[in-house]
């Protein structure tokens, strides 16, 4: 869902600019309350997989792809705000590295992809999670109707700003109804790599997802050959089972690999908007994109002839630049340690608590 230049006019992409540079200060703030020197280096890993997912176009229905958009992804794994910086890190290096996202555009993408996803996901899950059993399938289900929620929701957001400063005149319920109706489909792929993705993680190191902090078992006493919780017992947190250093090198490498490898294999059929705008002639005054020429352009690299080497190597430098940039980011924002112990960063995103880095077990007395 990259806008490119010229499908929104200058009054309405300088608003949605203000917006999203907003939008980027307060998240660097409130990015504070979400990172410390353990989370900040998985944020940036976060923004790195999310490139790399989204060189991964999938096939949709009647010749459109489809690939993820990380919002809902980010948010839950590393914290709402953290998760619209993860999202902008991602449009900023594919729009000046890439030529994938118009530049004068890049207010539009960034409240398109990565505030209203973010805001729209972690709202719904946070709801999910309140009212479903506290599990780890729980999370699990409540990413993949976030995701899945989210992305129509981006759609119906690009559809109203078209309404306001579209450039060609075209029939705007056309509009909405087909981009609604091809992003839900395009949201189904994203629930499910959503889901997958968070699901992994939760499984071997649940406390470092975000919207699975305070994710507890109870002490349990056997009684009469049946397990019950233990009078008054404090809950006793999730066993981690793998350090963060391994969670952070496995997810690397899988990152390089989708970007050098798997991408090569993407569906080469326009993703959701290229082909309603397509279809709706608002595509007619699209400009030409300021980096069009540079030497990483389209995801290949110039000079490279040989267009798998070419692709993979471009998904490669991305996924490395995406890292490092995305690191350096958290890493200055992140909560340090002595600013832990005052008394003014004492306050943290209601109903979420760290929990310790080593691994810790629930404990069975038998009574």
């Amino acid at each position: 869902m990259h806008v490119p230049d010229g499908f929104i006019n200058a009054p309405t992409s300088a608003a949605t600019g203000v917006i999203a540079a907003g939008a980027v200060a307060v998240s660097l703030r409130g990015a504070r309350r979400e990172l410390d020197e353990r989370t900040a280096p998985l944020a940036g890993l976060v923004a790195a997989f999310i490139f790399a997912v989204q060189m991964l176009n999938f096939p949709v229905a009647a010749g459109t792809s489809g690939h993820l958009l990380g919002g809902a992804l980010a948010a839950i794994l590393v914290g709402p705000y953290t998760g619209v910086l993860c999202v902008s890190v991602v449009l900023l290096m594919q729009g000046i590295l890439f030529a994938d996202g118009g530049l004068t555009a890049l207010g539009v993408n960034i409240t398109n992809m990565a505030i209203v996803t973010t805001v729209v996901a972690y709202a719904l899950f946070r709801g999910l999670v309140k009212v479903l059993p506290r599990t780890r399938r729980s999370v699990t289900v409540a990413s993949f109707v976030a995701a899945l929620v989210s992305v129509p929701a981006a759609a119906l957001a690009f559809t109203l700003m078209y309404a306001v400063g579209g450039t060609t005149d075209v029939s705007i319920g056309k509009v909405a109804t087909a981009m609604i109706g091809v992003h839900v489909l395009i949201g189904i792929g994203e629930a499910v790599i959503t889901a997958l993705t968070v699901g992994s993680v939760i499984a071997v190191r649940p406390d470092l997802v975000y919207g699975a902090r305070g994710l507890t078992q109870k002490l349990k006493l056997r009684v009469n050959g049946e397990l019950v919780d233990a009078p008054g017992s404090e809950p006793a947190p999730v066993a981690a089972r793998t350090s963060h250093r391994k969670v952070w090198a496995a997810g690397l490498a899988a990152s390089v690999v989708l970007a050098g490898f798997v991408s090569f294999y993407a569906s080469a059929n326009p993703d959701g908007l290229e082909k309603v705008a397509a279809d709706h002639g608002i595509d007619k005054k699209t400009e030409e994109h300021a980096v069009a020429h540079s030497p990483l352009a389209d995801y290949g690299v110039k000079d490279v002839d040989d267009a798998r080497l070419s692709g993979g190597l471009a998904g490669v430098i991305g996924v490395g630049v995406t890292v490092v940039a995305g690191s350096a980011v958290f890493w200055a924002v992140r909560r340090r340690r002595d600013d832990d112990a005052s008394p003014s960063n004492t306050t943290d995103v209601p109903g979420a608590t760290d929990a310790p880095d080593s691994t810790s077990s629930t404990s069975t007395t038998s009574a």
